[in-house]
């Protein structure tokens, strides 16, 4: 495993979204270790509206973890 995650501090919003983003994708990537899985069950997801929906709400649990620890920005 590499050390891909050094901190959860960014710059701006922006990059926070970004990095939670990034949380989400490596999640999915963590849990279903086989690429070659993701993109056979990606076209399923892609057009299913709950799947989509749920992925977003993955996205912004991340962010609002990412949110808290730069102190909302302030």
């Amino acid at each position: 495993m590499t050390d891909w995650l050094p901190s959860l501090k960014t710059n701006t919003p922006q990059e926070g979204f970004e990095l939670a983003l990034k949380l989400a994708r490596k999640g999915v990537a963590y849990t279903q270790t086989s690429a070659e899985v993701r993109e056979r069950l990606r076209p399923e997801y892609a057009e299913n509206a709950d799947s989509l929906t749920a992925a977003s709400h993955v996205v912004a649990v991340h962010f609002q973890t990412v949110a808290a620890a730069n102190d909302y920005w302030k």
